[in-house]
């Protein structure tokens, strides 16, 4: 914790608002004086840094096939460097590729949507709308079918920009779907067979619009740029429930979110590489790599098959993007950490027992000198030195965003890797809320208000939780300030916006929906959301997030989901098991199968269960919080299964539909 105080209440009393303490007075909107769009923003940063690298992709130099040890077959890359387009050429880019869309009908404050992987034809087409007013709206690459179609109508977009990836897989069956749409553009080098789509609509490759965009007429045609208040953004979030919803962000929303973000970030400048994997269509990264750009930083793009050596698509003994690229910052949702974390615990148990007792000793003296504020260069070099080689060598700082990090896997990093901050925000307040500092090196809190955000406690006495509580006062959070959303598109009166709203000072606020305490150096700790509370039939309440993030803590279990039906007296719960721990725990059993078969085995189940009860021990579980029957999953939950989200956080409702047979058995076996 620290000694000073960060943020302290207006009012001086527990429920706040908190404010940053250099911001008491005044709520920052914007970062650089008199740039209010983003637009401005990136003209900016273009006059600063022209002729600095600014986006980077690695060449694919072939796609080999490669036989693993269980008879699958993998695809995996050879890639070569990083090729660079400096600032100069992206706004040259910016500037044709703006003009083609024009050129083929595009208005201004017309929507434009963009269903897309995280690569640099991403961030031209995003500054591309910026600048000539086309209001962007984003779609995550691993919504479903359903949800991409739904997002599109009631956009009513009439142009997509995609890939040609996206346009043979998720797109294939969408776009008979979508009645408005008119021309699809794609990114891609892959040939595009116009026959296999409606024959209403025109397809066009990115590289052919730039070309028309070229073109004198159309080069030479005036356009009116955007003003702060103009809707820059339709971000459509998965949501942990129902239909997907599009929050609208307007231009000055982001500059201010953006602004409170990067006064966190000590540093920040040209000297930095950050590494954009994350999805784009994510306001943690959308808003991480503007941000980058507006200080000059570079950027190379990869994606979380490329990303590390070890990565699925790296061929073996190739190289992944961090070890080319040597980044310097780094944002990852906790899944990503999680897997860094037992990627480095899964080497260690390989070494020798005097090997990795120098790692514990040298683990144990670097984590003392880290909680008292200070570094250990010696260790550096003799024991992480080499883990660091994993994410290149080079990384200074990383911001972790999206869900909650576990306070092991936080310690982990930042003994091993560089400083971590957490940062706490929503799509609907730009993803800006609070960032705890860098040297702050406290577990499971995730800062201060940012100099842009201000955040009150409102009591929830269904839940146990007040202003009164002590140690700390408590409640659910109320965000406030110039970075949040203008709401969801298109959903008047339909109480969806009810979680936004105006106070008399004419500032907005959204509602979160998260419960968080306030420590008294004025930084927050989420304890629970409301939605993942659930009344048992006895009378108790279960937080299931609290449980799960205890519970995940096992070497064991890869992901978990708790359940808890309000007619029973007791939790069920649905396990990802680690692989290789599994595997391991059945040979002690004598349990030789393969993995599916594993996993359906009785006996692993109760072998599992009593790993689950020794945690909730240890963990200091009420024993109505500790599940009592378990179902184990032989695949693992991506965005791609639909079962969780882009920032890997649990779709409990698609969960529930998915295992719906096991929750039956598992309750009604009793």
């Amino acid at each position: 914790m620290t000694n000073r105080t960060i943020a302290r209440s207006l009012s001086g009393r527990p429920e706040g608002p908190y404010r940053a303490v250099e911001r008491a007075d005044a709520l920052v909107t914007q970062d650089f004086e008199g740039v209010d769009t983003l637009d401005k923003l990136f003209v900016h940063a273009v006059k600063r840094f022209s002729q600095a690298s600014c986006l980077g992709t690695r060449e694919v130099l072939s796609e080999e096939e490669e036989k693993q040890p269980n008879g699958k077959i993998f695809k995996k890359l050879v890639l070569g460097d990083y090729s660079w387009m400096t600032y100069e050429e992206v706004s040259q880019a910016v500037e044709s590729f703006g003009s083609g869309l024009a050129a083929l009908g595009q208005q201004p404050h017309n929507t434009i949507a963009i269903f897309c992987e995280t690569r640099a034809e991403w961030m031209i087409t995003a500054q591309a709308c910026f600048r000539r007013n086309f209001p962007l709206v984003t779609m995550y690459a691993t919504l479903g079918e359903d949800a991409v179609a739904y997002g599109l109508n009631q956009c009513g977009a009439t142009h997509l920009i995609t890939s040609t990836e996206l346009l043979r897989t998720k797109l294939k069956n969408v776009l008979s779907a979508v009645s408005g749409l008119q021309h699809v553009i794609y990114a891609g080098s892959d040939e595009v067979c116009h026959a296999d789509y409606p024959q209403s609509l025109a397809m066009h490759s990115m590289q052919e619009v730039m070309e028309l965009g070229t073109k004198p007429e159309n080069l030479s045609k005036e356009y009116k740029r955007p003003t702060a208040s103009d809707l820059a953004v339709v971000m459509y979030t998965s949501g942990s429930t129902g239909k997907p919803k599009g929050v609208k962000m307007q231009h000055s929303n982001l500059i201010a979110g953006m602004a409170g973000q990067c006064e966190r970030i000590p540093g920040l400048g040209s000297q930095d590489t950050y590494i954009a994997y994350l999805p784009l269509a994510h306001v943690l990264e959308l808003t991480a790599e503007i941000s980058c750009v507006s200080y000059g930083c570079r950027l190379g793009y990869s994606s979380p098959h490329t990303l590390t050596d070890q990565s699925s698509k790296i061929k073996s003994g190739g190289k992944g993007d961090c070890s080319v690229l040597k980044p310097t910052l780094i944002a990852a949702v906790p899944e990503i950490m999680d897997r860094i974390c037992k990627n480095v615990n899964g080497k260690l148990r390989e070494m020798s027992v005097i090997q990795r007792t120098l790692f514990k000793v040298g683990y144990n003296y670097k984590l003392q000198k880290v909680s008292q504020g200070a570094d250990s260069p010696v260790c550096n070099m003799l024991f992480f030195k080499r883990v660091n080689l994993l994410l290149g060598g080079c990384v200074r700082l990383m911001l972790s965003g999206g869900a909650p990090l576990s306070a092991s896997t936080q310690r982990f990093m930042n003994v091993c890797f560089c400083p971590v901050a957490v940062g706490y925000g929503l799509t609907e307040t730009c993803g800006a809320g609070t960032i705890s500092e860098f040297s702050d090196y406290s577990t499971g809190r995730v800062g201060a208000p940012l100099i842009c955000s201000e955040i009150k406690l409102r009591d929830w006495p269904e839940g146990g939780y007040t202003s009164q509580d002590k140690p700390h006062p408590r409640g659910e959070i109320l965000i406030g300030g110039p970075n949040v959303a203008m709401g969801y598109y298109e959903s008047e009166g339909e109480g969806e916006n009810d979680n936004f709203w105006v106070d008399e000072a004419g500032q907005r606020w959204f509602c979160t929906g998260d419960v968080g305490e306030v420590h008294p150096d004025g930084c927050l700790q989420i304890v629970d959301r409301k939605k993942d509370l659930v009344k048992l039939q006895a009378g108790e309440y279960v937080s299931l997030g609290k449980v799960e993030a205890a519970l995940k803590n096992s070497p064991l279990i890869d992901n978990i989901c708790v359940y808890a039906s309000s007619d029973q007296n007791y939790l069920i719960s649905f396990v990802v098991p680690n692989q290789k721990q599994l595997t391991e725990l059945a040979k002690k059993n004598g349990v030789e199968e393969e993995w599916e078969e594993l996993c359906n085995h009785t006996k692993m189940e109760e072998e599992v269960l009593k790993v689950i009860k020794e945690i909730a021990v240890t963990s200091k579980l009420e024993r109505f919080e500790v599940p009592q029957r378990i179902r184990l999953s032989s695949e693992a939950w991506t965005p791609e299964t639909g079962l969780v989200t882009d920032a890997f956080k649990l779709k409990r409702k698609e969960l529930k539909n998915h295992y719906i047979k096991d929750i039956e058995r598992l309750y009604g076996a009793q």
